[in-house]
């Protein structure tokens, strides 16, 4: 049975309901939407609903399909009607049976947010007083519908004015992105909006940095990006994440940051990673982009992303923050200039560099610096003029000060075999030790496995969020040169976010010591209350 359905014909709610039946079913959750009397105070005498079908059926399908696979569902479907529908009749349907009803609710309502934004159906309504007019309904809420991606047109010529008077028109209008701004420069012109159609972009991170990145270069036309970032939203996020709202927390970024480019420039192609990047894959990831730009707050994704980019010679944009300063770096990735390792060879302990969350941040850094990354992305494109020296662009915006730090390349990488042997034996390393994490919804679960927990955070945080299971305290500051007394044992390191007991789960090793860390910290718990 198809998990996603079209019709024009009515609707059998009983036949869809039995249809989901199953023997291991406790909870059923259903959504029926109808057609109302109104909108926006005009009176509606019906609806008339038109779709790009075979789009509309692939993409029905793979929503469906998620929710099944992320909330553990046994059965679900959507149907959604098509053609004149009169007051009261039923619009979407959409049911799913799980084995506790929390996973039917989720389930349910993850359906009905995607297709609202990702289904290429559009809505026509009929008005009492004898007028119609599309209306936002799957892409977008301007006045102008979207095309779907893949669907190939000529824009129409709508004008704004027969959409506020509500002239009919015999299919909903096609959006064409208008680069008329900037193929007006010189240096970008036809040929330049050309390749950065044919341009293939990663963006590692669609945080602080990562949203005005993604955004300039899917705004700019760059014709394929890809999206790293394993996260949730989170309310703190939204002060300096404005590719978001308030409505996403909770959701997947990486979703959340393609369903936003779609409905900005429905031309780009997204690709989507949920999962980190390791040493494992992060070398033939990169091998099919033309350039990547790190945007995460995190050292060891930095020095990674350095070392796959030196390896396959992508050109990768880094740039960092700390409260009010802003770091940014452009690695060619061409033989004998330098890489980030040639400035600051060995990656510095966590604990070093404070992130967002522990050292805090006003919204506008990371904007700005994400901006800054986007500039130099489509200066590489674009093959724009760029500064002729390597250096490290050091950036206060409390005082408006720039500055530039040399990299003298003959002086870091070189010393030590070059910058593509430095990062090679840097990835090899970082193989060897990718089974360093474990991954625990909660801390006692860790416990019956047999772990000894050691908190590797400072004795504030401990205090402010102390841990509801046995455990020892050994601040990362002094953890090298501690005696832990652990001998024989398998030792579970947990912090935060998971990159402090990463690293010190690394040094323990080299002690000897059978250390491991939480994948994800205490962050990544399935409840605070484990913690």
């Amino acid at each position: 049975m198809n998990r996603f359905t079209i019709t024009a014909d009515s609707v059998d709610l009983a036949q869809l309901r039995g249809d989901l039946m199953h023997s291991g079913s406790g909870g059923f959750c259903s959504f029926e939407g109808w057609v109302r009397n109104n909108n926006e105070g005009r009176e509606v005498s019906g609806l008339e609903y038109e779709a790009y079908t075979e789009l509309a059926l692939a993409e029905g399908e793979r929503i469906v399909a998620e929710a099944m696979e992320r909330y553990g569902v046994l059965a679900a479907h959507c149907l959604h009607r098509v053609g004149d529908l009169k007051i009261g009749d039923v619009a979407v349907w959409i049911g799913a049976s799980a084995a506790h009803r929390d996973e039917a609710f989720r389930a349910c309502r993850y359906i009905i947010d995607e297709i609202k934004h990702r289904l290429p159906i559009w809505k026509k309504e009929h008005y009492l007083e004898g007028d119609t007019a599309w209306v936002a309904c799957s892409h977008t809420e301007r006045a102008h519908e979207m095309e779907p991606p893949h669907r190939h047109h000529h824009a129409a010529q709508v004008s704004a004015h027969e959409y506020e008077h509500g002239h009919d028109h015999s299919a909903p209008p096609v959006f064409a992105p208008d680069y008329s701004r900037q193929t007006r420069l010189r240096d970008v012109g036809d040929v330049g909006q050309a390749k950065l159609a044919a341009a293939r972009v990663l963006v590692i991170g669609a945080g602080g940095l990562g949203c005005p990145v993604l955004s300039y270069l899917a705004g700019s036309g760059v014709g394929t990006l890809g999206i790293v970032d394993g996260d949730v939203l989170d309310a703190s996020n939204l002060h300096r994440q404005v590719m978001f709202d308030a409505r996403d927390v909770g959701q997947r970024k990486v979703d959340l940051a393609a369903r936003r480019i779609a409905a900005l420039n429905p031309t780009i192609t997204v690709e989507t990673h949920a999962e980190p990047l390791h040493a494992g894959n992060i070398v033939d990831v990169f091998a099919h982009y033309d350039l990547v730009v790190e945007c995460t707050d995190d050292l060891a994704s930095r020095y990674l992303a350095n070392d796959a980019a030196v390896l396959t010679g992508t050109p990768l944009i880094l740039a960092s923050v700390y409260q009010y300063e802003g770091q940014l770096q452009v690695v060619s990735a061409i033989p004998g200039e330098p890489c980030l390792r040639c400035l600051w060879p060995v990656q510095p302990a966590p604990g070093l560099a404070g992130s967002c969350v522990e050292s805090g941040v006003l919204g506008p850094v990371p904007g700005v610096l994400g901006t800054m990354q986007a500039m130099e992305a489509l200066k590489l494109l674009l093959d724009l003029p760029r500064a002729d020296d390597h250096a490290l662009q050091l950036i206060n915006l409390l005082d408006g000060s720039s500055q530039r730090l040399p990299i003298d390349a003959a002086a870091g990488c070189a010393l030590h075999g070059g910058c593509v042997e430095v990062a090679r034996q840097a990835l090899e390393s970082a193989f060897g030790d990718q089974d360093v994490e474990r991954r625990f919804d909660r801390l006692c679960d860790a416990m019956a496995a047999g772990y000894t927990i050691i908190d590797v955070r400072d004795a504030e945080e401990v205090a402010s969020r102390p841990l509801s299971v046995d455990s020892r305290n050994v601040p990362t500051a002094v953890l090298a040169d501690a005696e832990l007394g652990v001998a024989g044992e398998r030792v579970l390191l947990v912090c935060v976010s998971g990159k402090r007991s990463n690293h010190a789960a690394r040094l323990l090793r080299k002690r000897g010591v059978d250390a491991y860390s939480l994948a994800g910290g205490l962050s990544a718990l399935v409840t605070a209350a484990e913690t």
